[in-house]
């Protein structure tokens, strides 16, 4: 499991800067030779079989990189392949319920759009914040308006832990929302709809380096 540092907003151990969302092998392998330091296995389509076999193989993949690896949505998969945690969404099972299948030493994030919300999650046991949706995205429909860089920085400034900010993120976006006070960010289409994932993600990483190195801690709250 890679190892995070201490951030503004908590303990971010194993948790990444960059978290890429895959539901594909080609993809996962080349954001991990680009130096991914995390996976989110999201997969919307297949059967169950067809789930634990590729998911399987990605967290496989996410060890010998050196990698963390989660699931989107799904603890009882997290489980079946020992991933290292698992994020769920506003619909899915609560962090309540999945911090007590996963025990307290598996990563559990929570979604989150305002302090509210991202307090109580805190206090059911999440390891940390997916924010958003913050920009506009094709990657998923049906999301509620984005909360954009102000939203952002409300929910840093209300929890101590990770707050990773997800959906439109692309590398000319990131100094923004690290400024804002996110710990990290998570992709999609960034990625997994590029022509070089392996390019993509290497650009990302530069962004979250460059953003990580002018904040420091001093995002959200400047």
């Amino acid at each position: 499991m890679t190892q995070g540092s201490r951030s503004r907003s908590g303990s971010a151990a194993g948790i990444g800067r960059l978290h890429v969302l895959v539901d594909a092998l080609g993809v996962a392998e080349a954001a991990l030779e680009a130096g991914a330091p995390t996976l989110q296995v999201r997969l919307k389509t297949g059967t169950d079989r067809d789930h634990l076999r590729l998911a399987t193989t990605i967290a496989e993949r996410c060890r010998d990189a050196g990698a963390t690896c989660l699931v989107n949505d799904r603890a009882d998969l997290a489980l079946a392949i020992g991933a290292d945690g698992v994020h769920v969404g506003a619909e899915d099972m609560p962090v309540a319920v999945v911090r007590r299948l996963l025990g307290p030493d598996a990563i559990v994030g929570g979604t989150a759009r305002d302090p509210e919300t991202a307090r109580a999650l805190v206090a059911e046991g999440a390891t940390y914040l997916g924010v958003g949706p913050t920009f506009v995205t094709r990657s998923k429909r049906g999301l509620p308006e984005p909360i954009g860089v102000d939203g952002v920085r409300a929910v840093a400034l209300a929890v101590d832990v990770p707050v990773i900010a997800i959906s439109g993120i692309t590398p000319d976006l990131v100094d923004e929302v690290i400024g804002a006070g996110a710990y990290g960010v998570a992709v999609i289409s960034a990625v997994a709809d590029s022509p070089d994932p392996h390019i993509a993600t290497h650009d990302l990483l530069l962004a979250v380096a460059k953003a990580a190195e002018r904040w420091g801690d001093d995002g959200a709250r400047s």
